[in-house]
């Protein structure tokens, strides 16, 4: 059942048609920040195959080849019209892990010119590594009915943060993108410093 947790004002609906087929587009507004969920088919109520994706312009909209955010959206969305029902939450707000976009920009800058990784470039300009915000993601999908969730994603944190807003995670899903040249430093600093679960960096390494 699904509870109510907007004002009619807060959130619209309405079909969207795509290349991978057709969505349910739910957008909703939530403190100062609007974000949408796309549901495909019919999500099972408890277990559904869900995607909590955080914007990340530089990839998803522009293809950059330093992160792996792109192709995690394109493989997300792939699974899920597989599975033939699922939810993706597109999460506004949270560019460069909640810096936002100028910030995220200088650290690419620290990135290239002094070789800082992705954490020590963020920390160098006195940021944070990490501030998302995932009681948006949780109130999203109690509003859609949807009580527990096998969670596509390679971060443990972020099965933490989901259940700690009330959102049971039955199941981590792995969501693993072979990985190039450009954002293998990338993705060797969040599996090393931030936990990540990522072996494609072992089998790149390796050749």
């Amino acid at each position: 059942m699904r509870e109510r947790l907007f004002n009619d004002d807060d959130v619209a609906e309405s079909e969207l048609v795509t290349r991978r087929g057709v969505f349910r587009a739910v957008a909703f507004r939530i403190a100062g920040h609007e974000h949408m969920a796309l549901v495909h088919g019919e999500p099972r109520t408890g277990n559904a195959l869900v995607r909590v994706h955080s914007e990340c312009m530089t990839g998803d909209i522009f293809r950059a080849m330093r992160c792996e955010c792109g192709d995690q959206l394109d493989a997300a969305l792939d699974r899920i019209v597989t599975e033939g029902g699922g939810v993706l939450v597109y999460l506004r707000g949270h560019e460069g892990r909640g810096i936002g976009l100028v910030a995220k920009v200088r650290t690419h800058v620290l990135q290239d010119e002094q070789g800082l990784d992705t954490l020590d470039s963020a920390t160098s300009l006195g940021l944070p590594v990490d501030v998302r915000d995932y009681a948006p993601a949780a109130m999203i999908l109690r509003h859609l009915g949807i009580r527990s969730v096998r969670l596509m994603s390679n971060n443990p944190d972020k099965v933490e943060a989901l259940e700690a807003h009330g959102v049971r995670v039955a199941a981590r899903v792995p969501l693993l993108t072979p990985p190039n040249p450009h954002n293998i430093g990338y993705l060797t600093a969040k599996r090393d410093r931030l936990g990540h679960d990522l072996p494609q960096v072992d089998t790149f390494a390796t050749g």
